[in-house]
């Protein structure tokens, strides 16, 4: 085997609890979630794991096409599996805990909002208020 290869097969034995308590925090968590909230919910499966390896393992499972991100303007992104991320959804932001939800579902009728002349090529919905726990 070449050295090379020895070491992107080491790497990736190395990462295989990291890399599976992140999935973990992905499927158990069903929403979009920060980095800080996936860092605090794999070291749940796994406490030795370092929020280096966090954004690491978050990069390599984008590279991989495993999740997405959830742009949120003027905060940290969110992250999500890319099997939800593929359907059209939204996102409820709670203004209290700061975690985002989804929301399956859309309005529709937003192109009679556009201008005169313009086209509706895409649209982010973001609704905000108190979650379930925090109302």
């Amino acid at each position: 085997m070449p050295h090379g290869r020895y070491l992107e097969v080491m790497t990736a034995q190395r990462q295989t609890k990291q890399l599976q308590a992140v999935r973990n925090a992905f499927e158990s968590a069903g929403r979009p979630l920060s980095i800080d909230e996936l860092h605090q919910m794999a070291s749940e499966d796994l406490d030795s794991l370092g929020l280096r390896t966090v954004y690491r393992v978050v990069r390599k499972l984008q590279d991989a096409d495993e999740i997405a991100v959830v742009s949120v303007p003027g905060s940290s992104d969110r992250y999500e599996l890319a099997s939800v991320a593929s359907k059209h959804h939204h996102h409820f932001h709670c203004t209290s805990c700061d975690r985002f939800f989804d929301i399956h579902g859309c309005p529709g009728g937003l192109s009679k909002l556009v201008p005169e002349g313009f086209k509706l090529e895409r649209h982010d919905l973001t609704l905000s208020g108190l979650c379930d726990a925090c109302a």
